[in-house]
């Protein structure tokens, strides 16, 4: 490729991979809000669209075999729109309240940007939170260390959220970053990685930390060996069939991999 293909911009994700370890925040809230409805998911069933918009999110839910059973159980009919927003709504209000709380940065991310930005590269983020969450977020993860150059949400793109390419194509108008194969996008979910496909940037799947690994951090550092390898090879299948260009097992990893794609280009 010619040196205008060089990796200008990486462009990540918000929660589970650059904040708020495995994602927890929306998992827990969508539990709590689902629940008190009258509708138990598992955790798998809950992160498995995980990345989406959040009405979205819902929507695929709801749309699952367990969810139906429960949902036409408890209520005697099918759900419908309406319930869709009011689902979104209460989740909306309920993670409103306690978003800023997790916004820690997962550990390795401030140094991985630090060395970013060192070799010039842009730092920019897309989410399936929306701007007026981001309101609360972003501030909360700057004062802890963490402030991407610019931050896309779906309701600033005409609701089109991941796995759709427009925020990432507005990460880039608002960087000056082009052509799509000198961004990284990198993420820790399945919607994350077709966000990247989808834009024709550099797909990376992070392990640690991610929500499609789906451990806590607790659990990732007891965890036996056998057990952690894994379901980091599910994971990293699961990355990989989805169009991963590459998964990485830490964000520390970001920076050596930029250098050696820079240097084939």
């Amino acid at each position: 490729m010619s040196s205008q293909n060089k990796i200008s911009a990486v462009v990540f994700d918000w929660a589970g991979t650059t904040v708020d370890y495995g994602s927890s925040a929306p998992s827990k809230v969508f539990d709590i809000v689902f629940s008190k409805n009258g509708i138990n998911l598992t955790l798998d069933e809950i992160n498995g669209p995980m990345g989406m918009e959040k009405k979205a999110h819902i929507r695929s839910l709801l749309s699952l075999n367990s969810a139906k059973q429960q949902w036409f159980k408890h209520y005697g009919r099918e759900s419908d729109e309406k319930d869709i927003q009011r689902l979104y709504e209460e989740f909306e209000a309920t993670l409103y309240e306690i978003v800023a709380d997790y916004s820690k940065p997962i550990d390795g991310v401030l140094q991985t940007v630090i060395a970013l930005r060192t070799m010039g590269i842009k730092i920019g983020s897309t989410t399936g939170y929306n701007s007026q969450m981001m309101e609360k977020v972003i501030p909360a993860a700057k004062q802890l260390g963490y402030s991407p150059d610019c931050v896309v949400t779906p309701d600033k793109t005409g609701g089109y959220g991941r796995p759709s390419p427009f925020m990432l194509f507005e990460c880039m108008r608002q960087l000056n970053v082009y052509p799509p194969r000198s961004v990284v996008k990198v993420g820790d979910t399945v919607v994350d990685i077709l966000e990247g496909v989808n834009a024709g940037a550099v797909s990376v799947g992070v392990l640690k930390g991610s929500n499609l690994l789906g451990l806590s951090e607790a659990e990732y550092e007891s965890m036996s060996y056998s057990d952690l390898k894994a379901k980091k090879e599910l994971a990293t299948k699961k990355y990989l069939e989805a169009g991963a260009d590459y998964v990485l097992d830490s964000i520390s990893d970001l920076p050596e991999l930029i250098n050696k794609l820079n240097e084939t280009k």
